[in-house]
């Protein structure tokens, strides 16, 4: 009956124990400090909920242990065994959690740096492999592994590996190089180069995925899109600002064109889906060639998107207006 007591005392450090760290658990997941943002508190809240419960099992542990060491209740061996096997678990516990929330605060703080654009998959990824690398370090630490000849050694094999992924390394280079500059975000309608235009579905760790304006998915290498002039219709914001010439034969009356193209613009910038009445549509007289008058309609569009359906539309209007105010215009006259 000797080991009655003991043991006694054991589970009582370790009920006590875990039932203290299960209430301070309560409290610090209940607090909401007033420096961080709601989103932040609400991610860590998520992201701690669950492995928190298993921490508090570890505490419990820890104090049972050493109670049941100071008692000789096991074999010194078996506590040793204990605490290395409770470490490896709580490391990794504490590990796998950190990446977690590291890739879900990137994504919320990147959503509100970029107005609302969703985060990249290639920065979630980089963000937990970092966590992830630092956590087996200190694993490797905790078990008494020598981590600097590791380091040495992975510093020369990474050379070797280097040279043997350049292009992919290069890859992944522009795209943390994508990432950093910021010169396209996921949801931008783009134009890299002069071929590829669409909408980007997302940055990678090897390609850029665009979906074009026909609905098809084009995968453009990082480095490609990194070395092309990238256009960013929706930079600054997703207005895009445009033109329509108009040529009519020189025995027209300038003003009655101006009066014509005047009324219609007007009539159309709160009729035509896409077409903004502020920046209101202007007309402007510009000089005309041999033989013709040239003017000039100016007009913004909500989306760049817009732009094909909306000069249709204005194209169109103009045409029937002209035609209907009896305007010459000769074969060489035009509406582009």
């Amino acid at each position: 009956m000797s080991w009655l007591w003991p043991l006694g005392w054991t589970t009582t450090a370790f009920a006590a124990a875990t039932l203290g760290a299960l209430a301070l658990r309560r409290v610090l997941l209940a607090a909401r400090p007033r420096w961080a943002s709601p989103e932040a508190v609400s991610a860590t809240v998520d992201a701690l909920r669950g492995p928190s419960l298993w921490w508090c099992v570890v505490v419990g542990l820890y104090v049972a242990n050493e109670i049941a060491e100071d008692y000789a209740l096991l074999p010194q061996r078996w506590h040793r065994l204990l605490v290395v096997g409770v470490n490896i678990a709580f490391v990794l516990s504490v590990t796998v959690t950190l990446a977690s929330l590291a890739g879900s605060l990137v994504s919320r703080a990147a959503e509100q740096r970029l107005i609302g654009g969703a985060v990249t998959g290639l920065a979630q990824t980089v963000s937990r492999v970092v966590v992830l690398v630092v956590g087996i370090l200190v694993l490797l630490s905790t078990l008494g592994v020598q981590v600097t000849p590791i380091l040495t050694t992975l510093g020369i094999g990474g050379v070797a590996v280097a040279l043997a992924l350049q292009d992919t390394l290069s890859n992944l280079f522009a795209g943390i190089h994508l990432l950093a500059d910021s010169p396209l975000r996921v949801g931008d309608h783009v134009k890299v180069g002069s071929n590829v235009e669409g909408f980007v579905i997302d940055v990678g760790w090897r390609s850029t995925r665009i979906r074009a304006l026909s609905n098809d998915i084009v995968v453009v290498p990082n480095l490609v899109v990194a070395r092309e002039t990238i256009t960013n219709y929706d930079l600054p914001d997703r207005r895009g600002a445009f033109r329509l010439r108009i040529s009519v034969d020189v025995t027209a009356d300038p003003d009655a064109v101006d009066k014509a193209l005047r009324d219609e613009i007007d009539v159309a910038s709160g009729n035509i889906p896409g077409l903004l009445s502020l920046p209101a549509p202007s007309v402007t007289r510009l000089f005309g060639g041999e033989g013709s008058h040239d003017f000039a309609v100016s007009y913004h569009v909500a989306e760049m998107t817009d732009r094909f359906r909306v000069q249709h539309e204005l194209r169109r209007r103009v045409l029937e207006r002209l035609q209907r105010e009896d305007i010459a215009m000769r074969a060489s006259a035009r509406v582009a």
